[in-house]
C-alpha cells in the first residue's frame, strides 16, 4: 500500500531502487482499448490458463493540470486480460460513474477526494461540500452475470464482463438501499457448508458502528440470491477495509482509530486524513457468528486485539477453541499529510507491513501474536480453495530489502509451516502490484497453478504482465500491455 506522513524511526533506504522510477508509474490512462491481441515478449502462455484477469485501480490522476492529492482518489479503470488456448487479448475502460462523467465534461475536479484532493477555488470552494464521489476504483469481482466495481464508501457499479460497459449502480437485486455502502473486500467461501458463497459486509460508522453481514449464493438455482443477512452494533468508530472468514465466524479487527470531522467539514482535509491512531490503545476483535455455522444466531464476541494498524488479512481458520488470524500489521495508520506529495514519499519514514499471526482463544478471550515474516509485504493471499481453512502456502508482494521499508518490487511464496521462501524479483527498475494466485483446475495440490501480476517496467516506461509457476515462482511468460497502467489496487480471476 502507498503510505506517507508517518514520522517514525528512520530505516536504512533499500539499495537498488530509484524513487523516480517508482513514481513514474503514476500517469493518466489516455485511451480505452477493446480486444487488442497481445503476443508474448518472453516465454510462452500456458494453454491451460483459460479465463480473464480483471483488475481495478485509479486511471485518472490529473485533470486540468491539477493532480490528485493521493492516488486512491483517482477514478476507477478496469483492465481485462483474457486467456484462451494460449492467446491473449486486452481491453480497458473507465467506470462511468456520475462523478467521472461530471468531471470529464468540466475538465477539472468537481468533487473533493476522500484522501485529500481539493477542488479548485481554495477554502470557499471546498468548505461544507461534504459530497463523496463514488470512484469505484478498489476492486472488481464477478457476481451473477455482471462484474461489480467496488469502492467501500458507497454502492457497487455493475459492469458488462465482455464490453466493460458501465450499467450503473447496483442494489444487488434490491438488497442494498439507495446510498448504502458495500465492502470492497468480499471473501469467497469455497463451500464449507456444501455451498459456495460470497461473504461481504457494509458498515455505518460513528460513535457506534453497525456492521451488516451478508452472504450470497454463488451457484445453483439460488445463485446471486441473499441467503444470510444480519446486523450487529459495536461501540466505537470502525475503519474496516478487510475482514476474514472461517466456517463458523466472520472476523473484524477494529483498528484503534479516532475520527475528527471538523477539518473535513471546513475543507482543510479529506475525510481519510481526519483519521488518527489512538496512541497506546489496542484494537478490538469483533467475532460475528455466521448464520450457516454452529453458532448461528449467537451474539458477537468482543476481544481486545493487538496493537498496530491492519488494512489486509491473509486468511483465518479454526483450531478447536481457537481462531487463527493472519494479517499484515503496520505500526501506525499511514496517511499523506495535506502538504505532502505522494510521488515524493520517503520510504525511510513510513512503516512497513509485517505479516503476523494472531491466535484468539474464544474461551478465555486471550490473544497471542507472533511474527511470521519480517519482510515488508502487502497484498497477501492463499489458494482460494483454502479460504477459511489452514493453508500451507501464501503468495504476496514484497519489498526487495529483507527488513525495513521500500516499494513493492518482488513476489514471494511463503511456506507458512516452515518459513521456506521462493522469490521472483522485478527489481531494480521493476515494481509489482497485487499478485493473484490461479489454481489449476482439478488439481489436488495446494500450490499447483500460476501467479500473475502487473509489473511497472520503469526502464522502458511500460506495464507488463508476468505469469509465474506458482510452485517455484519461475517465470513462464511475460507480456507487454498496450497501455501504461498506474500502480493499482485489487483484481480477480474468472475461469472460462
Amino acid at each position: 500500500m502507498l503510505q506517507s506522513g508517518f514520522k517514525g524511526k528512520a530505516k536504512a533506504q533499500p539499495i537498488g531502487f530509484d524513487r523516480e522510477d517508482w513514481a513514474s508509474a503514476y500517469c493518466n490512462v489516455e485511451k480505452e482499448l477493446a480486444n487488442i491481441q497481445i503476443i508474448a515478449k518472453q516465454g510462452t502462455v500456458p494453454n491451460e490458463l483459460s479465463g480473464t484477469f480483471y483488475r481495478n485501480g485509479p486511471g485518472i490522476l490529473e485533470r486540468g493540470g491539477h493532480w490528485v492529492h493521493h492516488p486512491f482518489d483517482g477514478d476507477g479503470m478496469i483492465a481485462a486480460i483474457s486467456f484462451n488456448n494460449g492467446k491473449v487479448s486486452f481491453s480497458n475502460r473507465f467506470i462511468r460513474t456520475e462523478g467521472w462523467k461530471s468531471e470529464e465534461e468540466a475538465g477539472k475536479f468537481t468533487y473533493r477526494g476522500v484522501f485529500g484532493t481539493k477542488k479548485q477555488g481554495g477554502f470557499l470552494a471546498n468548505a461544507f461540500d461534504l459530497r463523496l464521489k463514488n470512484i469505484a476504483n478498489t476492486n472488481i469481482i464477478k457476481f451473477g452475470d455482471d462484474l461489480l466495481a467496488l469502492w467501500e464508501a458507497a454502492g457497487p457499479h455493475a459492469i458488462d464482463p465482455k464490453t466493460l460497459e458501465t450499467f450503473g449502480l447496483s442494489t444487488l437485486n434490491g438488497v442494498l438501499k439507495p446510498k448504502e455502502s458495500l465492502s470492497a473486500h468480499p471473501r469467497f467461501d469455497p463451500g464449507h457448508h456444501d455451498q459456495k458463497r460470497m461473504v461481504t459486509f457494509g458498515v455505518q460508522t460513528g460513535p457506534k458502528s453497525t456492521i451488516r453481514s451478508m452472504e450470497f449464493a454463488l451457484a445453483g438455482e439460488k445463485a446471486g440470491q441473499l441467503i444470510s443477512d444480519r446486523k450487529d452494533t459495536f461501540n466505537g468508530f470502525a475503519f474496516l477495509h478487510d475482514f476474514a472468514i472461517t466456517p463458523n465466524w466472520t472476523i473484524f479487527l477494529q483498528n484503534a482509530i479516532s475520527f475528527n470531522p471538523i477539518p473535513f467539514i471546513f475543507g482543510q482535509k479529506g475525510a481519510a486524513q481526519c483519521l488518527t491512531s489512538q496512541k497506546g490503545k489496542k484494537g478490538k476483535l469483533w467475532l460475528i457468528p455466521r448464520d450457516c455455522g454452529q453458532f448461528a444466531g449467537a451474539s458477537p464476541k468482543i476481544i481486545e486485539g493487538p496493537e498496530g494498524f491492519v488494512f489486509h488479512h491473509l486468511n483465518a481458520y479454526e483450531d478447536g477453541n481457537k481462531l487463527i488470524l493472519e494479517s499484515i500489521f503496520y505500526q501506525d495508520f499511514p496517511s499523506i499529510g495535506p502538504k505532502d506529495d505522494f510521488r515524493e514519499i520517503d520510504f525511510d519514514l513510513i512503516p512497513e507491513g509485517i505479516l503476523k499471526r494472531c491466535t484468539i482463544n474464544i474461551i478465555n478471550n486471550s490473544v497471542d501474536i507472533k511474527t511470521i515474516s519480517q519482510q515488508c509485504c502487502e497484498f497477501a493471499m492463499v489458494n482460494p480453495n483454502f479460504q477459511g481453512l489452514p493453508a500451507r502456502f501464501s503468495w504476496m508482494a514484497i519489498a526487495e530489502c529483507s527488513t525495513g521499508n521500500g516499494p513493492l518490487q518482488a513476489i514471494k511464496k511463503l511456506d507458512l509451516k516452515n518459513q521456506k521462501e521462493w522469490i521472483w524479483n522485478a527489481g531494480p527498475r521493476g515494481f509489482v502490484s497485487e499478485p493473484l494466485y490461479i489454481p489449476k483446475v482439478n488439481s489436488h495440490n495446494e500450490d499447483s497453478g500460476w501467479v500473475i501480476s502487473l509489473i511497472w517496467n520503469a526502464a522502458e516506461r511500460i506495464t507488463e504482465l508476468v505469469i509465474l509457476n506458482s510452485e517455484n515462482l519461475k517465470l513462464e511468460c511475460k507480456l507487454e500491455m498496450p497501455i501504461a497502467i498506474p500502480h493499482g489496487l485489487h483484481g480477480s480471476w474468472v475461469n472460462n
